[in-house]
């Protein structure tokens, strides 16, 4: 299972609206096939796992052998054909899977349908880490949203640009690298208007300089403030852009917006900003998992009131700001400290800088702290 959690992950963020499973095929300690869940429309991680194994070794040792799949087998027709059905053929005796299906339309339909064909079956193997692999697809089928996490890289006290809106780079390149690790396993990247116009971003996840994933781009942005020559509409990619507004935005801006090939979703306002949990519901009807909000101050303080935050990783600089400079977070409408929200647990990395050419030690230059939200953010079950 672990080896299929391993091929699990290099499918997160490239396979919604449908969960990124690995699957491995063995034959007592011999790995005869493993794959990963491939882009919607393609193979599951199981077919895929089955014919690389019959590729290297034949149909014949197929037979007989174990299979360990992160998510219950689907049993049903939908862009591809019920991979129950492929095990059964393939002549699998055994199949170990990580956790149930919580789609209704599978829901242990899988696994019945594999023990009525006389298969061993064993579920709930490292369950815990396969549902945190899964945990976008989960959040998505118990709490009618994508699993977001919320990233923040701010000075000592608490500030994330200067007063006239300089941020690059506050952190370090360690920080940096961890950042796109994040938007590695992210569907999508949600930022606001303010960060937009600020930042001019591509919202790209890159390693060691190259591009190797391209999330979608969410912007909220209720009246559409955001001009369409930003690179988020103008780098070849714009329709990875998709665009939260409210029913207030001029025609002539959705035209415009529109002809840029970015798409544009209307969502409900209250005093002029967006409603987030109708906005986040959107996003999962739109068959988004998991979103990572990388700004800005605003817009994560609205995440946050909403109780719309499942993980917090924050990197602070050993750098100070001072007042004038732009708060990481706006108002949270807080009376008592007991309201606040919190990380439990929270873990702590000090992140240190390569040695420098003469040998000499490394330095700590930023410290990065993650965590879970607690009740207030919504645990999944």
């Amino acid at each position: 299972m672990r080896f299929a959690l391993a091929q699990a992950r290099r499918a997160s963020g490239r396979t919604f609206p449908n969960p990124p499973v690995g699957a491995v095929v063995v034959r007592g300690d011999r790995v005869l096939g493993r794959g990963f869940t491939r882009p919607a429309g393609g193979p599951h991680a199981e077919v895929v796992a089955l014919g690389a194994a019959a590729e290297r070794f034949g149909a014949r040792a197929v037979r007989g052998a174990t299979l360990a799949v992160t998510l219950e087998p689907c049993c049903h027709l939908g862009r591809t054909g019920p991979c129950t059905q492929a095990v059964i053929e393939a002549g699998i005796a055994r199949v170990w899977i990580g956790h149930e299906d919580p789609n209704p339309r599978v829901g242990g339909r899988g696994a019945r349908a594999l023990r009525a064909a006389g298969l061993e079956l064993r579920t709930g193997v490292l369950e815990q880490a396969c549902r945190e692999q899964h945990r976008g697809f989960l959040s998505v089928h118990e709490r009618g949203r994508p699993f977001v996490a919320l990233k923040i890289a701010a000075s000592l006290d608490g500030r994330i640009a200067t007063a006239s809106g300089e941020s690059r780079w506050i952190t370090g390149e360690r920080a940096r690298a961890l950042v796109h690790a994040l938007r590695g396993r992210a569907d999508a990247i949600l930022i606001g208007s303010n960060s937009a116009l600020a930042d001019d971003p591509e919202l790209t996840a890159r390693r060691r300089g190259t591009v190797v994933h391209r999330p979608v781009r969410v912007l909220v942005d209720s009246r559409l403030e955001a001009p369409p020559t930003l690179r988020l509409y103008r780098d070849g990619f714009a329709d990875r852009t998709w665009v939260l507004c409210g029913a207030r935005a001029p025609q002539e801006r959705r035209r415009a917006v529109a002809a840029t090939g970015a798409h544009l979703f209307e969502v409900r306002t209250s005093g002029g900003h967006l409603r987030l949990k109708e906005a986040v519901a959107r996003l999962a009807r739109e068959g988004l998992t998991e979103v990572l909000v990388e700004g800005g101050g605003q817009l994560a303080a609205a995440l946050l009131r909403e109780e719309l935050v499942d993980e917090v990783h924050w990197f602070v600089a050993p750098r100070l700001l001072g007042e004038e400079g732009r708060a990481a977070l706006g108002p949270l409408g807080l009376r008592r400290l007991g309201e606040a929200p919190r990380l439990e647990p929270a873990r702590v990395r000090v992140l240190a800088e390569a040695q420098n050419a003469r040998g000499s030690s490394a330095t700590a230059r930023d410290v990065y702290i993650y965590g879970r939200m607690g009740t207030r953010g919504g645990e999944l079950a």
